[in-house]
């Protein structure tokens, strides 16, 4: 972060993304007075950090991170262009916007880094998927890597191309361990349970799995192997959710096919 307390590092957008990884850059030794941010309606949480706030930019700063929704986009970019002379890295987490986008707005020779974190990076357990254009070499993508882990694991893709799958599984991905959380307490409900306390069992369940598949050091199938017995409920509950046709595996194959189906659509 020596680079970013230097020569300065700009925020665009500080809603509950840009507000986690602000708490994570603090915490990690980037100073208040190096970061300035902008913000329509900043939070009070934000106005005690002591970071500049919507003021003027320094003239090249380190990096610059746009962390606005996808929609306003085209509002952000032109406020920018002055950066884009080849020497501030610029970092989007904003879903949709190619790399291509950020080129045509700030120029060629603007390095930039598409990531995609999700929203569990606001308790730190995110998990960001990076990639580069042709001018972020080996030390932006090291920079950004260093900025995204404040808020979670990274993972670096081969080509942006694949950014649509990372979309559809990890970054659409919570909201469906969310709605399985929600169809697991209905379920305890059709077999007697009180909603309270099906939804306890719920969210208890799934969260102690996700810690255990964390971890522990066996595979996936392991895990699940350990606690299924010949014969027994686990088993008998598997055979519907493991089945061919109807069961889990085809219903996720689809769903993500078709969350990164949009996706390709939105990035058009």
């Amino acid at each position: 972060m020596d680079a970013i307390n230097r020569e300065g590092m700009v925020l665009v957008g500080c809603g509950r993304m840009g507000s986690a990884m602000l708490q994570g850059w603090l915490e990690r030794g980037v100073a208040a007075r190096a970061v300035h941010v902008l913000e329509p309606q900043p939070s009070d949480w934000l106005q005690r950090r002591g970071v500049h706030l919507n003021g003027e930019l320094p003239d090249a700063p380190a990096v610059a991170v746009v962390a606005v929704k996808p929609q306003m986009m085209g509002q952000a970019l032109p406020v920018l262009q002055a950066l884009g002379t080849g020497r501030t890295l610029f970092v989007s987490v904003a879903a949709g916007t190619p790399i291509a986008a950020f080129e045509a707005a700030l120029g060629a020779r603007t390095p930039v880094v598409r990531a995609m974190p999700n929203t569990p990076a606001a308790i730190g357990r995110g998990i960001t998927a990076l990639v580069g254009n042709a001018q972020a070499g080996d030390a932006a993508l090291d920079m950004a890597e260093a900025l995204m882990r404040s808020v979670g694991d990274v993972v670096r893709l081969r080509d942006e191309r694949q950014m649509d799958a990372v979309t559809a599984l990890s970054g659409s991905g919570p909201a469906y361990v969310f709605h399985m959380i929600e169809a697991l307490a209905a379920a305890g409900e059709a077999e007697g349970l009180d909603a309270v306390l099906a939804m306890r069992l719920a969210r208890a369940t799934v969260t102690g799995a996700g810690a255990l598949a964390d971890a522990a050091g066996d595979s996936a199938a392991q895990l699940r192997a350990n606690v299924t017995s010949p014969g027994g409920t686990t088993a008998a509950g598997l055979d519907v959710l493991m089945d061919a046709e109807s069961g889990l595996g085809p219903l996720m194959r689809r769903t993500v096919a078709a969350a990164a189906a949009r996706s390709r659509e939105l990035g058009q």
